[in-house]
């Protein structure tokens, strides 16, 4: 069963919290995080992206990134200021996009729930964003950033939930993106605790590197502490955690930075070859197409079925990887090619346009959405999928709470 435990929120008083509040570290590049920091030293991009304030060539690596985020965050506490709640507590945050809203639930989450499949992963991590997020975290000593769960609905845990949002909330604020953030402190712990032991297993949908590098971390510090204890607070990490049917999953597409010595003519020839041509279009129209944009032109293909018919093979991120990205493009291990980048559903298939038209790539895929019914059925058989084959939105501010580890 799920351990999930109410934690003493380090956060920022209301009349700050719109400005502390920041998109999460990894969907913006350094120049979007750079403007969006430009007027507003609160933000927490200064933590979570502490290359906002360093110099164009600091290596990522750099000690001193961790050093600036540590700086940065010990300004933040003593100038925002940020307080520590005395009592701790679970929290209801409700997002609200386009009139769509998705409510979850606040809490720390058991590390050894990680480490022993309670808390299931559906994706690889890339080593080097994992090894960041734990220096990053080792370095802080702060989970500054949730990861986002997801647990089959409930209904005790909606209806606390719901009791708790006739209340009046703790933080409300529409951000410049337009999404509402709605935060309100639940009254009664140990129901919610009591309710979340009814849940036998939990889901990581967006946050592997963070929840990797929360067991990372505790291993580290568990090894330095003289006295360790069960319920030190090294063994837990942020979470919130969403009922599935409020979710919604937008697709997570792929750019490529050559193509491996095809020419661009040669190269749409070959997908001709292998695939069933579709109408041309930048989105695909169901599952099992996919489009590609090289050249200045959009084509539209189906791809071959799986073999196997096995439910992981079958994902169209996955037979990308095997129809196309491997044996086209020579991209063999898409956690760590570096001739591969991902590119979030939200920012359309414009941005795709974008990237291939300004140079920044040479093709560009756009793929239907990944479904919520796989990403369980993946992760409950215990294998994961291709590296960032689903993209969640809306996104969850970082900022709201926090929660710290290490004094």
């Amino acid at each position: 069963m799920a351990i999930v435990h109410p934690f003493r929120a380090l956060r920022p008083q209301p009349v700050r919290v719109a400005d502390v509040a920041a998109v999460p570290y990894d969907v913006v590049s350094r120049d979007e995080a750079r403007a969006l920091v430009a007027n507003n030293p609160y933000s927490l991009l200064h933590v979570t992206r502490p290359d906002v304030d360093l110099p164009d060539d600091t290596p990522p690596e750099a000690e001193l990134q961790y050093q600036t985020a540590r700086a940065n965050l010990e300004w933040l506490i003593r100038e925002a200021p940020l307080l520590t709640d005395e009592e701790a507590g679970f929290f209801v945050y409700r997002l609200v996009m386009a009139g769509q809203a998705q409510t979850g639930i606040v809490g720390v989450c058991a590390v050894d729930d990680y480490d022993r499949e309670v808390i299931r992963k559906h994706e690889k991590t890339r080593p080097d964003k994992e090894d960041d997020r734990t220096r990053h975290l080792l370095a802080l000593g702060v989970h500054t950033e949730p990861v986002f769960l997801v647990y089959r609905d409930v209904p005790a845990l909606e209806a606390l939930v719901e009791q708790t949002c006739s209340g009046v909330p703790l933080y409300d604020f529409t951000a410049e993106d337009g999404i509402q953030h709605t935060v309100w402190r639940m009254a009664d712990a140990d129901q919610v605790r009591m309710a979340f032991a009814d849940v036998p297993t939990l889901y990581v949908a967006d946050g592997h590197h963070r929840s990797a590098s929360a067991s990372r971390a505790r291993a580290v510090w568990r090894a330095q502490d003289p006295h360790p204890s069960a319920e030190a607070p090294y063994n837990f990490f942020l979470a919130v955690l969403f009922p599935a049917g409020q979710l919604r999953i937008l697709p997570y597409n792929r750019v490529v930075s050559d193509l491996n010595g095809y020419a661009p003519t040669d190269f749409i020839a070959a997908l001709q070859a292998r695939f069933e041509p579709r109408p041309a279009t930048p989105t695909p129209a169901a599952e099992g197409d996919f489009s590609v944009y090289c050249a200045g032109r959009w084509h539209s293909f189906g791809f071959r079925p799986a073999e196997d018919g096995d439910i992981l093979t079958r994902l169209d991120v996955s037979r990308l990887q095997t129809q196309v990205l491997e044996p086209l493009l020579g991209i063999g291990d898409p956690r760590t090619d570096k001739r591969l980048d991902f590119v979030g559903g939200i920012r359309g298939t414009a941005e795709l346009e974008r990237r291939v038209n300004a140079g920044q790539a040479a093709v560009a895929f756009s793929l239907y959405p990944t479904s919520l019914e796989a990403l369980l059925a993946v992760a409950d058989r215990g294998e994961v999928m291709p590296p960032k084959s689903t993209w969640f939105e809306p996104k969850l501010r970082s900022g709201l709470l926090m929660y710290a580890v290490q004094g």
